[in-house]
């Protein structure tokens, strides 16, 4: 077992953060919690403790580290979804349910602020805006996906259904903001199995 001072020596000679790593984090907490436009590059160099031609070296313009923050949140929310597929191999309906309950449960946490992917579109309704681009990528790419599983689960009307799920994700994201906890959000993954449950009737 290493001794004490091994460790600390470890430690110390573990590189620092990149100083754009530690910009895109700051950038990443406050763009999620007080929305893209609201934050300037300032407060960001300030919270980060670096300087502003530090943060033009690794971002050319603040659209562009709005673009690499959503890259990232986009990575992050395709790890999630991919996890309940993982979960549930060959089923389709219990994975979307799966990813359901954990949105669910998101929801109800009291520093919820949605769909960072969304919060962005409404936030750059101008079409071509870097933000507004991996937004974009981001919701055809679910859709996609949504109607593939709607369809491998032998929906006779798999697109209608694909895309009901995604509002109901949509709206979760949405009302989670709106009503906190107890809110109808909490329910997604119940309202989407009802919804899936119709759809195969038919």
């Amino acid at each position: 077992m290493p001794s004490d001072n091994k460790i600390e020596a470890s430690l110390s000679d573990a590189p620092a953060p990149r100083a754009a790593d530690k910009i895109l984090d700051v950038a990443r907490d406050l763009f999620y919690r007080e929305g893209i436009r609201a934050i300037g590059v300032d407060e960001i160099v300030k919270r980060a403790g670096v300087t502003k031609p530090s943060l033009y070296r690794s971002f050319p313009s603040k659209d562009e580290l709005a673009a690499s923050y959503l890259r990232k949140y986009d990575l992050e929310f395709w790890e999630r979804f991919d996890e309940a597929v993982d979960a549930h191999p060959g089923k389709p309906r219990a994975q979307i349910i799966a990813f359901l309950t954990r949105v669910g449960k998101r929801t109800q946490k009291p520093d919820y602020r949605g769909c960072g992917m969304t919060n962005a579109a409404v936030e750059y309704p101008e079409r071509g805006h870097p933000a507004r681009v991996v937004s974009e990528n981001n919701k055809m790419e679910l859709r996609r996906r949504l109607r593939a599983m709607a369809a491998a689960m032998g929906a006779p009307d798999s697109d209608t259904l694909g895309d009901g799920l995604l509002l109901l994700i949509e709206g979760a994201y949405i009302s989670g903001q709106l009503f906190g906890l107890g809110g109808p959000a909490a329910a997604v993954a119940r309202n989407a199995d009802l919804l899936i449950e119709a759809s195969l009737k038919k």
